[in-house]
Parts: C-alpha cells; structure tokens; sequence
C-alpha cells in the first residue's frame, strides 16, 4: 500500500478541492506532495497553475466573453473581455466564474491598467512626481525622500495594474496567480484583453486595452 492512500484521506483531498477548485487527483497529487499538508498543497497546485500558464501564454485567444458587474446598488458598473482559445471553455461553468470574479475584482479596486507593461511611461512619471511631492511635504532630507519615493513606487505596479493587485476574494494570491490557476484546469491560455469601469458622477471612468493580443498569466 502506498503512502498516499496511507496517509491522504478523501476529507483532505475534499477540503483542498473545496479551496482550490482544482481536479481532484491533482488534488491528491498536492497533498501526496506536501505531506497532507493543506495549506503547502495550496502551493503546489498554484505553482503547478503558473508553470502550465507560462507554457501556454503564447497561443491564442481569440474566443471568450465580455461580462458585466453591477455593484453597490447600481453605483457601480464594470465590463469585462476575457478570452480563452475555445468556445468550449468559454462556455464552462469555471471559465465563468473567473469572468465573473474579474468584473467583480475591478469594481472593488478599480485598477488602471491590465498589465504591468501597460503602464506608460508617462503615467509612471507623473505617478513618481506625485510620491516626491508628498515626501518633500514632510521636510525630510532629500536623501531620505528619494528613499520613500523608491519604496512607493514599488507597490506602484501593484496598486494600479489588474493582473498584479491581490485577489479581492482571497488576498493570498494575485489575479496574475487566480488566471494561472484556471489555465492550468482548463487547459488553455486566458487572458485579460480590456475592461472599462464606470462610477455615478464619476466623469474620470477607467478604460483599460492590455497592448499585448495573446497575453496570459505571464
């Protein structure tokens, strides 16, 4: 008798499944890996997800779906295009749901831009400037500005593109990590392609066209 079936009861490898969302032998695989642990099982299978996307990020997404979100009473509206490489998977209950929880993401946080190599250099210059004029506020020596100023501009990726901003629904992962996931279960290479965000007296909307065509979770 193998370790696994020693040591991997079916309540863990439902307990993983019922967190992760994965397919239950790579569920059991995980846990075999991680020694039953849970939560080093999670890892694996988020490490499994990344290393299936970036094999994939290449090909091409030319199916998929546009999607809306309505929050707050109807203050808030989001449309979302994900695409994926079959109509088949656009159509499955899983590819849905990430459509879904994208629109839902982007309303909560209202990112910029789709991805970190979206962002101009324009917008990360006068994002800089901002951070140096609320640092030069506090009379700190320049020295010691330039070092907040570094320091901000580190989460600035983070703060204002979609696929690098922690998962609304679990901050443990980014939405660059909740894409691979689904890549890695599904099959085939998804990505973000636009999405647009609109506020009630808000004339600013967010409108945001990733340049890259096939992007994935890269």
């Amino acid at each position: 008798m193998s370790t696994t079936t020693v040591n991997i009861t079916a309540a863990q490898v439902k307990e993983l499944r019922d967190k992760t969302n994965a397919p239950m032998m790579d569920c059991k695989n995980a846990l075999a890996e991680a020694k039953g642990d849970i939560e080093a099982a999670i890892v694996v299978l988020r490490k499994k997800g990344v290393a299936t996307a970036a094999k994939k990020a290449t090909r091409a997404t030319s199916e998929g779906s546009v999607s809306s979100y309505i929050h707050a009473g109807g203050k808030i509206g989001v449309l979302v295009e994900v695409n994926c490489e079959s109509d088949f998977v656009a159509r499955t209950d899983d590819f849905k749901q990430l459509v879904h929880d994208v629109a839902m993401h982007i309303a909560a946080t209202d990112p910029r831009f789709v991805r970190k190599e979206d962002v101009t250099p324009e917008a990360f210059e006068k994002e800089k400037e901002i951070y140096r004029a609320q640092a030069a506020a506090t009379g700190k020596p320049a020295p010691v500005i330039e070092k907040i100023v570094e320091g901000k501009m580190g989460k600035f990726y983070e703060e204002v593109c979609l696929l690098e901003q922690p998962f609304i629904k679990d901050q443990t992962v980014t939405v660059h990590q909740l894409i691979a996931t689904v890549i890695g279960k599904l099959g085939e290479n998804i990505s973000v392609k636009r999405f647009a965000r609109f506020k009630v007296g808000d004339v600013n909307e967010t409108v945001a066209v990733s340049k890259a065509a096939d992007q994935g979770a890269e």
